[in-house]
């Protein structure tokens, strides 16, 4: 008796331990959609893996420019004010509501209460003065997106914003200098989200390497150009967000290399998805493709301030001179349409009437021959290193313009540069030309034209140094009219005015494409590129 009851205990034991080695393995992979999966019946964790086409610049938001930086912070840190679950609507955020004076000059703000910060501070009024103090204390260098919404720091006449005040525990009241009519928008925006005083004050420059908010996820770990990791805050603020424990965002850079890891099961979201691959998904069983709405225009930036490119016929004969037509059926397999304005025509005040630059090889040499450059040039040609929603593939591009410039004469050598080194070279007018683009952040022209086009933004996001004093004027006057009609006619003019200086060679607007396994459920891609995933799940 004695030995059959230790025999039944042993193999008891080894039932349990075999059944515990199987619950830690991630289950059948036909059924949860690979190992990375959770499976919410079993009460495994729920561990998101998010593939995507490079790694994060820094996870301080109001630090960086880039979508990849975005695509993490917008899940660690919370705005005062949300945009619409798919699109540029404003909402409720750590703001529960406000209100704005007749004059446009003075936004009393309530905040939600019973909010903390991940390191268990307390959210309130001071938390977010203590937040624009430290935006409007710095510079272009250090908080470009602060210089391009709000057009400047600290005591300079074009700051907008003329003081913050906390009037109670959990009132705000933000006065202007002048009205900005795409003010509340911008405060949506990622990068001004609300961050924990105590914790970007002990950090100081490295607050970007462990990040402190109040959003459904806290910060974990960073790998760099490999993995971050994020985890449930149990704390949330909203009630039955987020559903999963764990979000991973791991770099893959290479288009096929994606792919495979989630036709494998590695990796449960990839975005990044080459339109070429669409029918691939599409005819998966155990995929769903996604379409991101289109909000963007991907760009060939002209440095102003470098020879050739300081003449306006040197800019117009490259604009003459590539095939753009060409590029949106070669690498955007027809979910992109090509560009004419440095804006895509869903944004209200796009000009239609403006026709864009024909492919012409014959009138661009007849440029090049008017600026004294008959014989043409040798300039250097920058290829992104990462796919973006507005650039499936930088270097087949870049080959393909390449090609183009090689009839008219000019010689472009190809080159590129780590993600990071790329941004920081080409802020700072390194480059000759470079290919680039924008999502845009808040569904507004002044986003687009005004950030990437005015001179007040040279060194921040007016990568090309473009600079035009009658221009600048008309841009300041449409973010302070309030009448849209009004605002629309001068983003027009604005719009003419750039067509014929020419310091971009506008290329495509594009529909991005995302694709995921279909145990994710409940993702939606968000037109300004960066996905909140608190209501996401996994079954």
């Amino acid at each position: 008796m004695g030995k059959k009851k230790i025999v039944s205990l042993a193999f008891l034991m080894l039932l349990l331990l075999s059944t515990a080695l199987y619950g830690c393995s991630g289950g059948d992979e036909s059924e949860s959609g690979g190992e990375s999966g959770g499976d919410s019946d079993s009460g495994e964790e729920k561990v998101l893996i998010f593939g995507r086409g490079g790694d994060s610049v820094s996870l301080d938001p109001i630090a960086v420019t880039d979508g990849e930086s975005f695509k993490v912070t917008k899940n660690i840190f919370d705005t005062l004010i949300n945009f619409g679950e798919q699109d540029t609507e404003i909402e409720p955020g750590l703001a529960s509501e406000w209100t704005a004076a007749e004059d446009g000059l003075t936004y009393t703000f309530q905040l939600q209460e019973g909010v903390t910060f991940h390191d268990g501070t307390d959210f309130n009024a001071e938390a977010v003065v203590a937040n624009f103090d430290r935006w409007s204390g710095g510079n272009s260098d250090q908080f470009p997106y602060y210089q391009s919404m709000f057009g400047g720091f600290g005591d300079a006449e074009e700051h907008v914003i003329e003081s913050v005040e906390a009037t109670g525990d959990y009132e705000v009241v933000i006065k202007l200098k002048r009205p900005q009519a795409p003010f509340l928008k911008n405060l949506a925006m990622s990068p001004f989200g609300i961050a924990s005083p105590t914790a970007f004050e002990e950090a100081g420059d490295t607050f970007g390497d462990n990040p402190v908010g109040t959003g459904p996820f806290q910060f974990v770990e960073w790998n760099r150009n490999d993995t971050v990791t994020i985890e449930k805050f149990d704390d949330y603020w909203v009630e039955g967000e987020p559903k999963l424990d764990q979000v991973v965002f791991r770099a893959i850079p290479d288009n096929s290399a994606r792919l495979n890891a989630l036709l494998s099961g590695e990796i449960d979201l990839a975005d990044g998805i080459t339109p070429s691959d669409a029918g691939t998904i599409e005819g998966n069983e155990n995929l769903q493709l996604f379409e991101r709405p289109s909000m963007n225009v991907g760009y060939l930036g002209l440095t102003t301030t470098r020879e050739p490119f300081d003449d306006p016929k040197v800019r117009q004969a490259m604009n003459h001179a590539i095939d753009r037509q060409a590029l949106v059926d070669s690498f955007f397999e027809g979910r992109a349409e090509v560009a004419k304005n440095p804006m895509p025509p869903v944004i209200s005040g796009y000009n239609d009437d403006i026709e864009g630059y024909e492919f012409d090889p014959e009138k661009a040499k007849e440029l090049l021959a008017e600026a004294g450059l008959e014989d043409g040039f040798t300039m250097e040609l920058w290829a992104m290193p990462v796919p973006r929603p507005y650039m499936p593939d930088g270097q087949k591009v870049a080959e393909a313009i390449q090609s183009n410039l090689a009839d008219v004469g000019i010689t472009a050598e190809i080159v590129s540069y780590e993600w990071a080194t790329y941004l920081e070279k080409a802020a700072a007018g390194e480059a000759d030309a470079f290919l680039l683009g924008w999502t845009g952040d808040n569904g507004d022209a002044d986003n687009f034209l005004y950030v990437l086009l005015d001179q007040d933004n040279i060194g921040s996001n007016n990568y090309t140094y473009y600079e035009n004093q009658a221009l600048h004027d008309i841009l300041i006057a449409a973010q302070t009219e309030v009448d849209e009609d009004a605002r629309n006619e001068l983003y027009m003019q604005a719009q003419e005015m750039i067509h014929k200086d020419a310091p971009w060679v506008p290329l495509a607007h594009s529909t991005p494409l995302l694709a995921g396994g279909t145990n994710v459920i409940d993702f939606k891609a968000h037109p300004t590129g960066s996905d909140k995933l608190a209501s996401v799940d996994l079954e």
